[in-house]
C-alpha cells in the first residue's frame, strides 16, 4: 500500500489532555487575571462566570450547584466519595480502569463495608439493571479507557432514596446526559472542552448538597483541607461557584472560557454532540470497509464518540502473546507518530492491546478522514513485518 500524502491539520488525538478547540492561539488568554487574587472582587467574578457558563451551556437544573474544585475529574470524584458516602450501603459499577479504581477508593480506602461490586470486562457493560436507588450508586457514564458508554439514563428512576453518583469527564459536552437523574456529576476541563489539566468541576443536586451538609459530622475517616466544601456544616452560596477551597489557575480559567463560547458559537451542547457523533461516524464507516480492524465495544448501542477505542482484528494479530500485541500495536502508534500524523492514539496501558482516538468535539471530522488512510498503511507496513498477508491493499 502506498504511503498517503494528505495529513490531518491537527495531529492531535490524545484522550487527555486533548485537542485545543480549532483556531485555538495563545492570544485567547490575553485577558486573563494573573497576578491577582482568586479571592478578589475581579477573580471571584470570573470564577463565577466559568461556573454560569458551564452551567448554561450543559442546561443544568437550575437548583444545581457547580464549581472548580482541585485534582481534576479524580480530585473530583474523590471528593465526592470521600464526603458523601458512609451513610447507605452503595452498588457501584466498573467496566473500564477508572470505574475500577473507584471500587478499590471505596473498598480499601473507605472500606465501606456493605458494598456491592458489579464488574464486567473491557468492552462490555456490567448489569446496571441491578441498581438498588435505596443505597448509594456509583458508575462512569463514559468509560475513557475502554470506549463503552452508558447509553442513556432510563434505567434511574427520577424518585429515588440513594445518591446516584456519576463520574462524567469524557462524556459531558459530548453526549446526551439527563441530569435530572444524577446527584453527582464530575468531569475536567481537560477532555472534550479541550482545556487544561488539572482543574476538577463537581456538580451537586439539591438532595447532594442536603448529604454534604447533614454528613460530615459521621464521617469516620480523615477529610482532607481540600474536601471540606461546606464551612460551618453549610454549602453557602457561592462557596462552589467562586469561592473555592483551592486556589485556581486563572489562566485556567480563561481558557476554559474560552471554550465554552467557542461552543456557543457552534451550536451549544447540540452542536458539540453533533460533532464528537460526526467523529464516531467517519470512524464506523472506515470500520465497516476494513478488515483488520473493530470496535472494542461489544455493541454499538453503547460505543462511546469521545474515547474510541479499536481493537485489531487480524488473524496473525490474534495469534500473538499479549505482550507481544502491546508491541505491534505500539509500533503502528509510533509510526503514525514519527510521521506526524497522530499522537498518543496508543490504547490505555491497562486495556487490551490497540488504539485509540480520540473524538470530542474540538476534533474536527476533515483530521480524522484524513487520518484513517494512514493507519490502513502504518498496519500493512506492521502486517508486513509479521509475515502477514491479511493486510489491507497491496502490501508489496
Amino acid at each position: 500500500m502506498e504511503k498517503p500524502v494528505s495529513k490531518p491539520n491537527c495531529p492531535n488525538f490524545s484522550s487527555g489532555p486533548c485537542a485545543k478547540r480549532p483556531g485555538w492561539s495563545v492570544d485567547v488568554l490575553k485577558n486573563a487575571l494573573v497576578g491577582r487574587s482568586h479571592r478578589s472582587k475581579e477573580g471571584k467574578a470570573k470564577l463565577n462566570e466559568v461556573s454560569a457558563l458551564m452551567k448554561e451551556v450543559l442546561g443544568l437544573p437550575e437548583d444545581y450547584r457547580i464549581g472548580i474544585v482541585a485534582g481534576s475529574d479524580t480530585g473530583a470524584f474523590e471528593l465526592a466519595m470521600w464526603t458523601l458516602l458512609g451513610s447507605k450501603p452503595v452498588d457501584i459499577f466498573g467496566w473500564e480502569a477508572f470505574g475500577k479504581d473507584w471500587i478499590k477508593d471505596i473498598t480499601t480506602q473507605l472500606k465501606l463495608e456493605n458494598v456491592n461490586e458489579y464488574k464486567a470486562d473491557y468492552g462490555q457493560l456490567p448489569p446496571l439493571t441491578k441498581a438498588d436507588f435505596s443505597h448509594d450508586v456509583i458508575f462512569t457514564w463514559n468509560g475513557t479507557t475502554s470506549g463503552v458508554k452508558v447509553p442513556n439514563a432510563d434505567w434511574i428512576p427520577s424518585e429515588r432514596e440513594g445518591l446516584v453518583m456519576c463520574d462524567a469527564t469524557s462524556g459531558v459536552f459530548a453526549m446526551d446526559i439527563d441530569f435530572s437523574k444524577l446527584d453527582v456529576v464530575t468531569f475536567s476541563w481537560q477532555k472534550v472542552l479541550g482545556g487544561e489539566a488539572a482543574h476538577g468541576i463537581l456538580i451537586l443536586s439539591p438532595k447532594a448538597v442536603k448529604r454534604m451538609e447533614e454528613n460530615e459530622p459521621k464521617v469516620t475517616w480523615p477529610l482532607p483541607k481540600l474536601f471540606r466544601l461546606a464551612s460551618g456544616k453549610k454549602l453557602k452560596p457561592g462557596e462552589l461557584e467562586y469561592s473555592t477551597v483551592n486556589t485556581p489557575s486563572l489562566l485556567c480559567v480563561e481558557d476554559a472560557l474560552d471554550a465554552l463560547k467557542w461552543g456557543q458559537s457552534v451550536g451549544g451542547l447540540q452542536g458539540l454532540i453533533t460533532r464528537s457523533n460526526n467523529n464516531l461516524k467517519a470512524i464506523e464507516n472506515w470500520v465497516e470497509k476494513t478488515d483488520w480492524i473493530e470496535f472494542l465495544s461489544d455493541t454499538k448501542e453503547n460505543r462511546s464518540n469521545t474515547s474510541i477505542c479499536l481493537n485489531i482484528s487480524a488473524d496473525w494479530f490474534a495469534k500473538l502473546e499479549d505482550a507481544e500485541k502491546t508491541v505491534a500495536a505500539k509500533k503502528i502508534t509510533s509510526m503514525l507518530a514519527k510521521e506526524e500524523v497522530a499522537y498518543d492514539i496508543n490504547s490505555y496501558g491497562k486495556a487490551p492491546a490497540g488504539i485509540r482516538i480520540w473524538g470530542g468535539a474540538t476534533i474536527e471530522t476533515s483530521d480524522i478522514e484524513a487520518l484513517l488512510p494512514w493507519l490502513d498503511w502504518a498496519y500493512c507496513e506492521v502486517a508486513k513485518t509479521y509475515s502477514a498477508s491479511c493486510c489491507q491493499g497491496d502490501c508489496k
